[in-house]
């Protein structure tokens, strides 16, 4: 690897360990090998590094649910997938929780959610309708994704806090079913 990805991969470390707003750029160049004025090289600075290790950390993640389910489209089984997947990597999403409680005092973070978000519509639409990432229609991500997007938040913030008391996936389509037929 060059001290690109080095950085990357010290970034993705140091959001597992530390979180967000506790890794310097010091912890970043202790965790890669690399050199401090390396970040601002390859990425400008270490808030778009961090940016950018999130973002890697949310594909990774996305990769393994979508390996796991394997165009599955049980939305049963694909939320037990996603549920599994907060288990395997609680930091992950501790840090986002840190990070969304950043958003309304920091705009360029705001502004990557936001432009970001989109894709995350894309991803769950793909995981739960089987539809090809690149065949997902916007309006589909907007409604559908959006959809799955929100409950999946609820979801794995009310699991990270009380694990035992989360739903099956089966119990979630069962819940869902309920509602939706009135």
């Amino acid at each position: 690897m060059g001290h690109r990805e080095d950085l990357l991969e010290g970034a993705k470390a140091c959001l597992l360990e530390k979180g967000w707003a506790r890794t310097t750029a010091r912890d970043i160049v202790a965790a890669s090998g690399a050199n401090l004025a390396s970040i601002g090289y390859h990425y400008g600075g270490k808030d778009e590094l961090m940016r950018a290790a999130f973002l890697a950390l949310i594909d990774d993640w996305g990769v393994r649910v979508a390996a796991e389910v394997r165009g599955d489209t049980d939305r049963a089984k694909v939320w037990d997938a996603m549920i599994k997947g907060v288990d395997a990597n609680r930091g992950f999403w501790l840090a986002q929780l840190e990070v969304l409680g950043q958003l309304e005092h920091n705009s360029k973070l705001k502004d990557f959610f936001v432009e970001v978000m989109p894709q995350g519509w894309e991803g769950m639409v793909t995981l739960f309708e089987g539809v090809p990432e690149d065949q997902v229609d916007k309006a589909r991500a907007g409604t559908d994704g959006w959809l799955y997007s929100a409950l999946f938040v609820g979801i794995w913030t009310q699991h990270l806090i009380s694990p035992d008391a989360t739903p099956s996936g089966a119990q979630i389509e069962a819940s869902l079913r309920r509602m939706a037929g009135g």
